[in-house]
């Protein structure tokens, strides 16, 4: 039976066909799959670029270029395309395998031809050119062939090169981007993550590169993995890896390791991975985590499309840190009953009123939850001497006796009541944990660090003997969205040493990358390890048109236009699952379907749908989180509604506190902005956000 492979940017394509021809796609090649002799199906072209590109037919219109071993049953489908297009590509392009990375390389010669003699005029007048300081060995060595050589040579800004990106080998693109963004050839050697060869490769076995390409071309193995693939084409696409991705993901560790990133980059897909390998070996159970139940579904989702059999998801569990808590601690006390927020605040006020404390209950919680649970303080010795880094308010000794007062009496009430919050149930399933010699995981891999509290860290530290391999880690600072901050060292979690940082980022364009960074320029944020982190080197290899900023008199006047905005991507061709709807509140996001609704566009919300509904979806920023689409519109962005008033502690109240969450709030506007892989519509009533005022444009 004949083979097929798929090249990424087909998948990328499919999932914008429209739904007939993404229909009788399947339908061709499934029947494909099944025939032994596939090459009666295709035909020969005349002048191709590449003696082995054939097209199959997949209606009336529509063409399929399909690259044919010259012997065996190994097809590669590159695209599909309209049927004068498809012939004009096949005329254009030529696959080849480099003779140093072993991998397939697809390039539109025509292109290139075309680019040069402008490239060498524009040379010729410029005082230097963009890889003066590079030789020609180390470009031959990173894998630059002699057609790309002699492009790169000519080329005297990095403009040009981002341009050439449309035409030259990826890889061989990669390569020279790594080397004008100021790498050395030996770390772009290792960005590229290209074994050495212990011998040459054989440069015309194709069937044997394509293997050798996986983060190029998909592998399928029979009509149900290429149906499972058609079904979920982005979906699936993102359990593929990059081989920079594939090193982090498939090595050993001497102790705990991390890997941060910006959005898109890869880091979720990477902890995918990570969990699979660790399950593949099979030393032991392996945790997946993060701090919401809707990312471990996500997660569980991402795992099930990865896993090759049964008996390694068997070995893997899914569940968010509060899950596992709440576990452990039914498995010795049972069902706790949880202190719901509106009381919490009750009772912090009694106390204040009995006490006559000048301190808001507000106050009172966040020292409670973010100094004292967070640094384990049991006594009020102990208060008096705790850093407070972090909460902008000094208090001198009598206040902090005070307020130490007010915590022993909260913690009094919740004995005698016999009630629980989140945090004192993770506390104590930590001490549980703390208590036994067996550990209930051996591996534990841990998503969307960022945004889990000290205890949480502390419940995961206990929930696994350390060693090696033991913890592996997927964040990124810049998307925090909750109040939580913590030092790794401080938890018990060393990684110094065993940190990667990825900054390719494979969902979103640049132009949408480059204004959401915008909003984060100059803000100070943490690593998680004691330093700070950065959004320098961060880049988009995909291209598309800027984000569209519009402001509006009233909020009607903001929703009349959301609908059209909408309408316009559906009538381009946009399925409506595909399109996401953000804004800082429920009420303004339910406000939202409803005036989608009205407009008779379905829609439906977030929190009461899935990709399964085929609806546009909209819901808070917050529920953004983890989720992309491929277009995006971020509404409700005005100075009143973004920050949120009520997220933003007042700054004559705590200046520390108040900086940190506005930082919260933009990093919440930044995740929601960059869950969008192709177009982001942004917009507001009344006057724009602070937070975007200067990235206006």
């Amino acid at each position: 039976m004949a083979r097929l492979g798929i090249h990424r940017e087909f998948l990328r394509e499919f999932a914008r066909l429209e739904r007939s021809v993404q229909d009788r796609v399947i339908d061709v090649f499934t029947k494909f799959e099944h025939h032994t002799h596939a090459g009666l199906h295709l035909e020969k072209l005349n002048n191709p670029r590449d003696p082995r590109f054939r097209t199959i037919r997949i209606d009336k219109f529509w063409r399929g270029v399909v690259l044919a071993p010259d012997s065996g049953d190994f097809y590669t489908l590159l695209r599909v395309l309209p049927h004068d297009d498809a012939y004009d590509w096949a005329q254009r392009h030529r696959v080849t395998v480099n003779p140093v990375t072993g991998r397939i390389e697809l390039r539109d010669v025509v292109a290139i031809d075309e680019a040069l003699p402008r490239l060498v005029e524009t040379a010729d007048k410029a005082p230097r050119r963009l890889f003066d300081d590079i030789s020609d060995a180390d470009l031959k060595r990173l894998g630059i062939d002699e057609q790309t050589l002699a492009l790169a040579r000519v080329l005297t800004d990095v403009a040009q090169l981002e341009a050439a990106q449309a035409f030259l080998p990826q890889n061989q693109w990669d390569a020279l981007y790594g080397l004008a963004a100021g790498l050395t050839p030996e770390e772009v050697w290792a960005e590229l993550g290209v074994a050495e060869a212990t011998e040459p490769y054989d440069t015309e076995d194709i069937a044997a590169a394509v293997a050798r390409t996986p983060e190029r071309v998909v592998l399928v193995d029979g009509p149900e993995e290429l149906m499972e693939i058609f079904r979920h084409p982005f979906a699936l696409w993102r359990i593929y890896l990059h081989p920079t991705q594939h090193r982090i993901a498939h090595a050993t560790y001497s102790g705990a390791a991390r890997v941060t990133g910006g959005p898109g980059t890869g880091k979720t897909v990477v902890a995918l991975h990570r969990a699979h390998q660790l399950a593949v070996r099979g030393a032991g159970p392996v945790l997946v985590t993060t701090f919401t139940s809707t990312l471990s579904a996500s997660l569980e989702a991402g795992l099930k499309l990865l896993a090759d059999s049964a008996e390694v998801l068997d070995r893997i569990q899914v569940r968010h840190v509060d899950q596992l808590s709440y576990q452990i601690f039914a498995e010795r006390h049972g069902r706790p009953a949880i202190l719901r927020d509106a009381e919490e605040k009750a009772i912090w006020r009694r106390i204040i009123r009995h006490l006559g404390l000048p301190f808001t209950e507000t106050f009172l919680a966040e020292e409670w939850r973010h100094v004292i649970l967070a640094q384990q303080i049991g006594s009020a010795a102990e208060y008096l001497e705790a850093k407070r880094a972090g909460r902008g308010r000094r208090l001198g000794t009598r206040q902090k006796a005070q307020l130490w007062q007010a915590v022993w009496e909260f913690q009094e009430e919740l004995k005698r009541r016999r009630l629980w919050t989140h945090e004192t149930i993770c506390v104590e399933a930590t001490r549980l944990l703390n208590e036994r010699a067996d550990k209930p995981y051996r591996h534990i891999v841990v998503d969307e660090a960022q945004d889990l509290h000290p205890v949480q860290w502390r419940l995961l530290r206990a929930a696994v003997a350390e060693g090696p391999d033991d913890l592996f880690i997927a964040g990124d600072t810049h998307q925090r969205i909750y109040n939580n901050r913590v030092s790794l060292r401080d938890v018990g979690v060393r990684v110094a040493g065993r940190s990667t940082r990825l900054t390719i980022n494979y969902r979103t364009t640049a132009e949408i990358l480059a204004w959401s960074l915008g909003m984060l320029q100059g803000e100070p944020i943490d690593d998680m390890d004691g330093g700070l982190d950065t959004v320098a080197g961060y880049r988009s290899e995909v291209h598309g048109p800027p984000p569209r900023l519009v402001g509006f008199a009233v909020q009607k006047d903001e929703l009349d236009a959301l609908c059209r905005k909408v309408r316009e991507w559906l009538d381009a061709g946009v399925a409506p699952e595909e399109i996401g709807v953000a804004a800082r509140s429920n009420m303004l996001a339910d406000a939202a379907v409803a005036a989608l609704k009205a407009a008779g566009i379905p829609a439906g919300s977030l929190a009461r749908s899935s990709d399964a509904d085929r609806v546009v979806r909209a819901g808070t920023m917050h529920r953004m989180k983890g989720l992309e689409f491929r277009c995006v519109a971020v509404v409700g962005v005005g100075e009143h509604q973004v920050p949120a008033p009520n997220a933003v502690t007042p700054a004559e109240e705590d200046e520390l506190t108040h900086t940190q969450d506005l930082q919260r709030e933009r990093c919440l506007l930044f995740v929601a902005c960059t869950r969008a892989r192709e177009e982001l519509y942004v917009s507001w009533h009344g006057r724009p956000s602070p937070f975007i005022s200067g990235v206006l444009g």
